[in-house]
């Protein structure tokens, strides 16, 4: 086995560990960011829950002032649409 000088192999650690921290530090914005973006959307969705259970009752209430409305239309007999 061929034996590595202690400073150069020290000078690869460091450079290795060097490397890998840059690495942790990118893993660790990379998750900051993800975090952010996730509230974000889940604000978003909340919203557009919301939104949507509006628009749903204000649906429902236009349907129920058409049927209303269409209860109160008379209704015609076969004999006067033949006339």
């Amino acid at each position: 086995m061929t034996e590595v000088p202690a400073r150069l192999y020290s000078c690869r650690m460091v450079s290795e560990f060097h490397h890998l921290s840059e690495k942790v530090t990118q893993l660790a914005e990379l998750a900051a960011s993800l975090r952010r973006e996730n509230a974000e959307l889940r604000h978003s969705l909340a919203s557009l829950t919301a939104e949507n259970a509006e628009l749903n009752a204000r649906i429902q209430q236009a349907y129920q002032r058409v049927s209303a409305l269409l209860e109160r239309i008379p209704a015609t007999d076969e004999s006067e649409e033949a006339a």
